[in-house]
């Protein structure tokens, strides 16, 4: 006698029920591992009538990340302000340093170079240094005789020129009441009076600004050699002393910030020589007096993004509307707008995207915020130290990925080798 099959039969409605029914509760998993991430509960947590915890709780809880939150905060903003106290009182020590590392960035690559010709250390290093400050000064003898020539006639030019901008605001079209522009002319005269007579007290008590000058510039000189000579020993000496974890950490972010800020002033000499070289063509072509040295302070404010290249091109049209009429400067401003239009939409994005990543509203509060603090030199570093700060976040965050699982070590692009690092 064969045995029956007592196994019930299913039928596609209850199959269908059940697919259903699965599908419901994963939909529901998912949507509580969905609020477990964003409340940062355990889903063990959950009691059986669903609910994660008590709502006074779950308030406290906020409350409480919020405190933990704006403590952290007071404690970075007061550790800021204490090393930006420190800094201020060893500004003077502080600024040969930074100003000899930006120029080290410069003069390595020939050094490198020179190493690899087998000379000497010492002797590369000298040798690099040496032809550097020659060829700059031989660009500023070279343009003296032309500023000292045509100095005197462009200032009694440019007041005429002035007055005849000021008949013109005055007369139609626009037809503007002056008494407001020569009011803003009245302050902005007692404002620069004001400026040389405070520049004139501090050169006179203590040491003079030039003497200053000279001092921060041999100090520079003096360091970059050094910095060239035995740079290369740092980094090692900073993994022996500070361990194998920490020190790699500080050669991993030592090297990505020299690599930043190497790529930085590279690339924006090439800008803004490539900006210099065809603003200077253009403005010889239109007989523009000074046409050498405005070429040059182009090349220099390429350096303080947006702000330099502004002021260099506002001095470039004022020139050029004084000494040769209103014509000549409508052609400068439209040959200055196109180079930068250029230089700003093409060249650039391509040279520094592969240098720094950061946004032109970043660079522009870098400017405004450097330049507010320290002045022209705030504006000249803001950037490159916008830029260490940036890649030094983007180091943590590469930190964060790794202990988070959101990245593996071969996604991350580390700059040290890391077969003797923290990760090994």
């Amino acid at each position: 006698m064969s045995e029956e099959n007592t196994e019930p039969e299913v039928s596609p409605e209850d199959v269908s029920l059940e697919d259903e029914t699965e599908e419901t509760v994963q939909t529901a998993t998912s949507e509580r591992d969905f609020a477990d991430a964003l409340v940062g509960s355990e889903p063990e947590s959950h009691p059986a009538d669903g609910l994660a915890m008590d709502r006074g709780d779950a308030i406290g809880r906020s409350g409480r990340w919020l405190a933990g939150w704006c403590l952290r905060l007071l404690v970075i903003a007061a550790a800021a302000w204490v090393l930006g106290e420190v800094a201020s009182v060893v500004w003077s020590g502080i600024l040969p340093v930074v100003l000899s590392i930006i120029l080290c960035t410069i003069l390595w690559p020939l050094v490198r170079r020179l190493r690899g010709w087998h000379f000497p250390p010492a002797l590369a290093v000298l040798t690099t240094i040496v032809g550097f400050f020659v060829a700059i000064g031989a660009i500023f003898v070279a343009i003296a005789p032309s500023v000292a020539s045509q100095a005197r006639d462009l200032y009694d030019r440019g007041t005429e020129g002035v007055e005849q901008v000021l008949d013109w605001i005055a007369g139609p079209p626009l037809n503007l009441d002056t008494a407001q522009l020569d009011s803003f002319i009245e302050q902005a005269q007692e404002w620069i009076k004001s400026q040389a007579s405070t520049i004139t007290e501090t050169a006179l008590s203590g040491a003079s600004a030039a003497t200053s000058v000279i001092v921060t510039l041999v100090m520079v000189i003096v360091l970059t050699f050094f910095f060239l000579k035995d740079g290369d020993q740092f980094l090692p000496m900073v993994r022996r002393v500070a361990g194998r974890r920490v020190g790699w950490h500080l050669s991993e972010v030592a090297t990505r910030c020299w690599k930043t800020l190497g790529g930085f002033i590279r690339t924006q000499a090439i800008v803004s020589f490539i900006d210099a070289f065809f603003i200077g063509l253009g403005l010889v072509f239109m007989s523009v007096p000074l046409a050498g040295p405005l070429a040059i302070i182009t090349f220099f404010g390429g350096f303080i993004p947006i702000v330099g290249a502004f002021t260099a091109g506002a001095l470039a049209v004022l020139i050029a509307l004084v000494a040769n009429g209103f014509t000549t400067a409508v052609a400068v401003l439209i040959l200055i707008i196109a180079v930068q239009q250029l230089e700003g939409n093409i060249l650039q994005p391509v040279l520094q995207s592969k240098a720094m990543k950061m946004h032109a509203a970043v660079i522009l509060l870098s400017v405004t915020v450097g330049s507010g603090l320290f002045g022209i030199i705030g504006a000249f570093l803001a950037v490159p130290a916008a830029a260490m700060v940036t890649e030094v976040l983007r180091y943590l965050g590469d930190l964060t990925d790794l202990k988070t699982g959101e990245k593996s070590i071969e996604e991350v692009a580390f700059a040290t080798d890391t077969a003797d690092g923290p990760f090994a």
